[in-house]
């Protein structure tokens, strides 16, 4: 099966990932290879709750009560691929390193904010970053942040809401309206929000669905 008819078909997340590397600055990236869907998000937004039940998999991406947690770029494609470049995985998902974390030293937070700019900038397999949400608080200031760096680093993103089994159900599609208004004016957003909830399983089909079809592009 060749990579993009692997890229055509759901079942790809049905199948084992692996975390393969964390990358703590731009010199430990894997060779370009693979089309490279991101997840990019606040501290707390549920980012590895819903990248563990895009793949199903409890235990992957790691979870914790501590925020900031996630310090690397780190890398999950899956399982069954050499990485040789005649056996390539047809897809790597990368975890970013949560931003808003008040209590990280700010040498730190500089640190992770200068290895994410380095690599949106300058990763051409990169397809896509989605932004994550989180539905009880819509678009906060340091969101606004990361959109305006994904504008100057010109990488397509789209956002997602996490945790809408948190809010009622009337009010999800009055938010997904609200957050394209907020999202017009951003050249790189793309133009459609997607609704999820990790613990209910909402949204995660279409959420595969749009990264496949964005690796693809």
């Amino acid at each position: 099966m060749t990579a993009e008819s692997t890229l055509a078909d759901t079942n790809l997340f049905l199948k084992p990932w692996i975390f393969i590397r964390g990358v703590p600055a731009m010199k430990f990236l894997p060779p370009e290879g693979p089309p490279e869907i991101a997840f990019a998000g606040r501290s707390n937004v549920g980012k590895s709750s819903l990248i563990n039940a895009l793949l199903i998999q409890k235990g992957l991406a790691r979870t914790s009560n501590t925020p900031g947690r996630t310090q690397e770029l780190n890398y999950f494609v899956p399982d069954g691929y050499s990485g040789a470049a005649d056996d390539l995985p047809p897809l790597a998902l990368i975890d970013m390193p949560g931003y808003g974390y008040a209590q990280a030293p700010k040498e730190q937070v500089d640190q992770w904010t200068k290895l994410v700019f380095d690599y949106l900038r300058g990763r051409a397999t990169l397809k896509r970053v989605y932004v994550l949400i989180d539905a009880r608080h819509g678009i906060k200031p340091n969101d606004e942040e990361v959109l305006d760096l994904l504008d100057k680093a010109a990488v397509s993103y789209q956002l997602v809401l996490t945790k809408t089994d948190k809010i009622k159900a009337a009010g999800v599609p009055r938010l997904i309206s609200e957050t394209l208004a907020k999202i017009a004016k951003h050249p790189a957003a793309f133009p459609e929000v997607l609704a999820t909830s990790s613990e209910k399983g909402a949204g995660i089909e279409e959420l595969r669905a749009a990264m496949l079809r964005a690796a693809r592009d």
